[in-house]
């Protein structure tokens, strides 16, 4: 199926590993033309098709000035892709968590795509366009306090696609959610990710943490994690012209964790 994608002008914010890079690669290999950002883009050197931006999009700045750089280079954004986040698993709960922690988790979950999405508007108003963002199971699925400042800062941006998508969408601009399950990134599998993490609190190795943590949120009905790759299909998919009515959605991704209708 030809998604309709072939020149369209992509920025793509937490570009260059993991989901992100997954979803720039899907997206130049449609024929996209995609300007990357990330704090670091050795990883996105050579990619046909693919701008690296080396920017802070934690900052206040960051994100627009990531969007400009494509408008400035392009003349138009016809797709932002939100996908800049990160989660620190809290082992203290609540009272161990600190207003700053709060803060980083809202800033870097919530307000990097709230600006982005903001910078971007402006260019796409009177054009029309389309904007997808990453949030997470963790917006609605059993929220605990080991992930008490990621699912607040990840429910704040569901709301905001909800909002958003009956303010745009009048103007031509859809906008959606992807909520990924646990995925085989860094988030979960890196040296301080949820399983190393969880692996030093409690005494066991990594890999029986993972199948630990995995088993004590119900499991996976697939018996796998979600590869980077499948979100990034999904992304790609919801970007594409192919879902020109689809706007104001959640699309779940997360190998049958969630059992509940």
């Amino acid at each position: 199926m030809d998604l309709e994608l072939k020149d369209k002008i992509c920025v793509v914010t937490g570009a260059s590993k993991g989901i992100g890079l997954a979803i720039t690669r899907a997206l130049a290999g449609e024929g996209a033309v995609v300007v990357a950002g990330a704090r670091t883009v050795n990883s996105l050197g050579g990619i046909e098709r693919v701008t690296p931006v080396a920017v802070d999009l934690g900052s206040r700045e960051g994100p627009g000035q990531l969007v400009k750089r494509a408008v400035d280079e392009h003349g138009r954004i016809d797709v932002l892709v939100n996908n800049v986040g990160g989660v620190r698993l809290r082992v203290n709960g609540f009272l161990g968590t600190s207003d700053d922690e709060f803060e980083w988790a809202m800033n870097i979950n919530f307000f990097a795509a709230l600006r982005a999405t903001r910078a971007a508007v402006t260019y796409m108003m009177g054009r029309g366009g389309a904007i997808v963002n990453v949030a997470s199971v963790n917006a609605f699925f059993q929220p605990n306090t080991g992930t008490v400042d990621y699912g607040a800062a990840k429910a704040a941006l569901v709301n905001l696609t909800k909002a958003l998508s009956q303010e745009l969408g009048p103007h031509g601009i859809r906008i959606n959610d992807v909520s990924p399950g646990p995925v085989s990134t860094d988030l979960w599998l890196g040296q301080d990710g949820v399983a190393q993490t969880v692996a030093k609190a409690t005494g066991v190795d990594a890999e029986t943490a993972k199948k630990n943590v995995l088993a004590s949120i119900g499991g996976l009905a697939t018996g796998r994690m979600t590869t980077p790759e499948e979100v990034a299909n999904l992304v790609v998919m919801l970007a594409s012209p192919r879902t020109a009515n689809v706007t104001g959605s959640n699309y779940v991704i997360d190998g049958g964790l969630i059992k509940t209708l």
